[in-house]
């Protein structure tokens, strides 16, 4: 199981690219981290995420 934004979800073995496309993420504009590190868009298709992992997505919004 790895947390996701503070919610459960059975994505050991995903991509973080993966993971995005099935919580329909964009990733134009995001941040990702695990386990407080960021992860770059580069490595997205190569970043795997394990069990007992902690992600944080943040959406950026612009405005004014």
């Amino acid at each position: 199981m790895v947390k996701i934004n503070g919610e459960m979800y059975d994505y050991a073995g995903l991509t973080i690219k993966e993971m995005l496309e099935k919580l329909e993420f964009s990733t134009e504009r995001i941040a990702t981290e695990i386990n407080g590190d960021i992860v770059t868009k580069a490595n997205y298709d190569t970043t795997y995420l394990k069990d007992e992992d902690t992600v944080e997505v943040v959406s950026f919004v612009g405005g004014g």
